[in-house]
């Protein structure tokens, strides 16, 4: 009894040791016991549940890093919503992608353990800290997919987006899972000693493999298309000018989004107490200047309520250095360093200028000036004579957005290219010589955007970061696309995933075939 103790003590199992220790913390082979074929544990209940817990933290980190991971178009504005709330700035979005990938490869090692215990006829005990570690897993998950529908209820609109270009990858992916999966389900159902053991372990599994090998059925992506019917290259303006390179709303930043190429140039403006209409996105200056170091005592001050001379004397540069505001920026050279640390806040007659000059377009939002302020009344008709007397940009590279004077613009600046910012009736917008519709991505739609090409109303869709997202404009047809990444979307020669149909179903019965041959080779083995 002595020897035989000693044997299951010390009897070296190297391979399922680490599986068992790493999975319930018994490394000793006398802490483990085998499950006989056909057999189960005696606390199968309990081990049942502890295996949906696991299997759902699972599926849950999986599709939360997904759904995460797609929105990495609008980190920016994801964690300039943070700093607005917690009043200092700190790439949340990074933390929270990061916190992602962590958890998906816990849950994921978990399930990899336990199918290699099993197969391995080892019952299943999983150690409390694993335990506690899905309901974590489950807890983050849940309450992260619960905060982004409240807060961020775009973010599903870009996750649809997503899959009309990541579908047929995804598809892939979902049957090479399966074929994995299909070892550990062949290997239990041999090993079952009764036939309805056998048919409740194969057949969910076969009617969701059924279902994956005919979803393509159902799949669209406008990027599986015909050759010679994929439309130009969508024009580029730079939202803010090049804000990944430069301070926004800087003679800098817009500086750059010439350098690499856009064809436009975004911004936003607004006008001082003394009437100089200069560019500045929110409504204070706390975010973008040094106004905590010049007027310590009035960072909450709305910007249009201080004068031009007082506005000259703030830095609009070296917040974006002490920042770094955008994920992957890189380091810029020690000249666009000094560049930047010198950026002042810019005008609206420079940046008119600037853009003149290099014949580049301009849009740009008005925000009309707050009550008591001297201009309240007047602030169109300043603006109006900054670009028609001041400056006199030529007029077809305007592309007029602000909509409530629209009649008096059009009557005073006959020329302007005049942009709609939301959906409407063809026949409303031939009504008001609309020409462009400047829309939110979220509200991409292909089937649209040829409605309206058709009555010579073309697309601008913002803010498009992410060379997928700019593929899906392309291959909609969308005519131009807001963005801050320039320099990257400019080297872009084809869409991303751009297939033909042919191709497609190459791809697509391939897959299929391949993997019904493994999945039948492993059952018969």
């Amino acid at each position: 009894v002595v020897r035989r103790r000693l044997l299951q003590r010390y009897e070296h199992q190297p391979f399922i040791s680490c599986l068992a220790g790493f999975y319930s913390c018994r490394w000793k082979r006398y802490q483990r016991e085998r499950t006989e074929p056909g057999k189960c544990c005696c606390n199968m209940v309990n081990e049942l549940k502890i295996s949906r817990d696991m299997d759902f933290s699972f599926c849950f980190s999986l599709v939360f890093l997904y759904t995460w991971g797609e929105g990495k178009n609008d980190y920016n504005g994801f964690d300039w919503y943070n700093y607005g709330n917690l009043g200092f700035w700190f790439l949340w979005s990074l933390v929270i992608l990061i916190v992602a990938a962590v958890l998906f490869a816990y849950t994921s090692l978990l399930l990899v353990l336990a199918m290699c215990l099993l197969a391995e006829g080892q019952q299943l005990y999983l150690h409390w800290s694993h335990k506690i570690g899905t309901f974590i897993v489950l807890g983050f998950t849940i309450s992260s997919f619960f905060a982004l529908s409240i807060l961020w209820r775009d973010h599903r609109k870009t996750v649809r987006l997503s899959f009309q270009v990541t579908a047929p990858y995804l598809h892939i992916g979902a049957i090479a899972i399966m074929v994995l999966l299909s070892w550990p389900v062949a290997l239990h159902a041999i090993r079952a000693d009764k036939k309805v053991i056998q048919v409740i372990i194969v057949g969910p599994y076969l009617a969701i493999l059924l279902f994956l090998f005919l979803i393509p059925l159902g799949m669209y992506s406008p990027c599986i298309r015909e050759k010679g019917t994929l439309g130009p290259k969508p024009a580029l303006i730079g939202h803010r000018g090049a804000p990944m390179l430069a301070p926004e709303n800087t003679e800098m930043s817009f500086l750059k989004t010439i350098e690499h190429g856009g064809d436009g140039l975004e911004t936003d403006v607004t006008i001082s107490y003394d009437g100089v209409p200069f560019l500045m996105h929110d409504d204070t200056l706390r975010r973008t200047t040094n106004i905590h170091e010049v007027y310590p005592n009035e960072t909450g001050k709305a910007a249009s309520l201080f004068s031009w001379d007082s506005l000259q004397k703030l830095n609009a540069g070296t917040w974006f250095l002490k920042n770094k505001p955008f994920l992957g920026m890189g380091s810029l050279s020690k000249a666009d360093q000094n560049q930047a640390m010198n950026q002042s806040i810019y005008t609206l007659s420079g940046f008119l200028r600037l853009a003149d000059s290099h014949n580049k377009l301009v849009i740009f939002d008005l925000y009309r000036p707050p009550e008591k302020h001297p201009y309240r009344n007047l602030w169109i008709r300043k603006i109006l004579d900054v670009i028609l007397k001041e400056t006199k940009i030529k007029r077809h590279l305007v592309l007029w957005l602000h909509n409530s004077v629209r009649s008096f613009v059009q009557s005073v600046a006959p020329g302007f290219q005049h942009t709609m910012g939301r959906k409407a009736p063809i026949e409303d917008l031939l009504k008001h010589n609309i020409v462009k519709l400047n829309l939110v991505y979220t509200d991409m739609s292909s089937e649209d955007i040829r409605k309206y090409a058709e009555a010579n109303i073309t697309t601008n869709f913002y803010v498009v970061n992410e060379p997928w997202l700019y593929s899906l404009a392309w291959c909609s047809g969308a005519h131009s696309v807001t963005t801050n990444a320039v320099h990257l979307l400019k080297d872009i020669s084809q869409p991303l995933f751009l297939m033909t149909p042919r191709q497609y179903n190459i791809m697509w019965i391939l897959t299929d075939l391949i993997s019904a041959f493994l999945i039948s080779l492993i059952f018969a083995l």
